[in-house]
């Protein structure tokens, strides 16, 4: 679940703070930040919300990790995240690095989330931090009208979400024109309420099955 409170500042800004208070790898030349769409809810009979999530990648000296560390400093934009955001983020760099066939020992991730709110919780993201770190690391880009939506697992394969109509509204308002859900969403109670609100808003629903499926879509490119 997402719980939002205002608006923040510019993403430009917010790439510039992302480190702040933070430990740091190397700052030459500047590490990745890529930035990916996730879309919460925000309580019964409430409306849908896009959030933002800056991810950073950079390389260490050391071979103790992939570290992850979240940055949710009020300046320049955080939300603070609760636990089960965290451990969604810590199954998206697992899954990334199975993915992407590196052990990442020596990856430092750093992870903000951009959002209206003030708290934000729910493994939900979990797929779209994933795709970041992936884009991150390879140096693509996500795709600019493509979201998801989707919880991801150690293994690499995306799980399904609760509150699927009012996000596929809320990715609508925000002009996304494609969305990615897990493949078994349609097992989920409100599968058809949601196939219909996708239809009247006009946005294409994309089922993956796998962190690479979901890759392939936001980003254009194969892993």
């Amino acid at each position: 679940m997402e719980k939002l409170i205002r608006l923040l500042p510019p993403i430009g800004l917010i790439a510039g703070v992302l480190l702040t208070g933070l430990v740091a790898a190397q700052t030459s030349p500047a590490p990745p930040v890529v930035t990916v769409p996730a879309l919460g809810v925000q309580g019964e009979s409430l409306p849908g919300v896009v959030n933002f999530i800056l991810i950073q990648f950079d390389r260490t000296a050391g071979q103790d990790g992939p570290i992850v560390q979240f940055n949710e400093v009020s300046f320049g934009g955080s939300s603070l995240v609760g636990e089960e955001w965290k451990e969604g983020a810590r199954r998206a760099v697992q899954a990334a690095t199975q993915t992407v066939g590196d052990d990442g020992r020596d990856w430092l991730i750093t992870i903000k989330n951009r959002s209206m709110t003030h708290f934000t919780d729910g493994m939900s993201a979990g797929a779209a931090i994933a795709v970041g770190i992936m884009a991150a690391y390879k140096g693509d880009a996500i795709e600019p009208d493509v979201a998801l939506s989707g919880q991801i697992t150690p293994d690499g394969r995306l799980d399904v979400v609760g509150g699927l109509p009012v996000k596929i509204e809320a990715a609508a308002d925000a002009h996304y024109r494609t969305m990615v859900v897990a493949r078994d969403q349609t097992l989920v109670p409100d599968w058809n309420l949601a196939v219909e609100v996708a239809s009247r808003m006009q946005v294409q629903l994309i089922r993956a099955g796998t962190l690479e499926e979901a890759y392939q879509v936001m980003t254009g490119k194969s892993r």
